[in-house]
């Protein structure tokens, strides 16, 4: 039985052009999810792995749907082969059930995790430089130094509470208490 997985990162993504794919090369079901892909626990991933059979081939639109990580997708599709199934990604063109479509598997799984890695690289180099250069990275702060100085001012000598403060300065409790 050819079985698929579909799965998007957040609740406002959509599932249909996946399950549309993949019910096109023939699924028999679809296991469908809504949460990030680096999770550990997926409901949805998880009862399909239970329930799959010798022979039966779990079918993605891209391997990245199954995880992010190298070593969960390798977990993944390692917990799929003991199953006595295959895996197959569409857009990879990968399929476990032949000795070659493994070969590519790791091939392409090993690109994945390299490029996330030097992309986090890059993205702590060019950090570092903006800093260098005096640029501090983030959102700016709620309450400026001098707005800070006042809500300070305002509790301290006339009393007042963090929710009043809050509504005069139009930030949250939260914000008051840190400042």
């Amino acid at each position: 039985m050819i079985i698929g997985y579909a799965r998007v990162s957040t609740e406002d993504q959509h599932l249909d052009g996946q399950i549309f794919a993949l019910e096109s090369v023939g699924t028999g079901r679809v296991f469908a999810e809504k949460i990030s892909g680096t999770k550990k626990t997926r409901p949805e991933l998880s009862k399909m792995i239970d329930q799959l059979r010798a022979g039966d081939v779990v079918v993605v639109t891209k391997y990245d749907r199954l995880s992010r990580s190298l070593q969960d997708l390798l977990t993944i599709v390692e917990a799929i082969r003991e199953k006595g199934a295959g895996f197959r990604s569409l857009a990879e063109d990968i399929d476990t059930t032949t000795s070659a479509g493994r070969l590519v598997f790791h091939v392409f799984a090993s690109i994945a995790q390299f490029e996330r890695e030097r992309i986090a690289e890059r993205t702590k180099e060019g950090l570092a430089a903006a800093r260098k250069r005096g640029r501090i990275g983030g959102r700016p702060p709620a309450l400026s130094q001098e707005r800070r100085a006042e809500v300070q001012r305002m509790r301290d000598q006339e009393g007042r509470g963090v929710a009043e403060l809050a509504r005069l300065f139009m930030v949250s409790p939260n914000t008051i208490r840190r400042a």
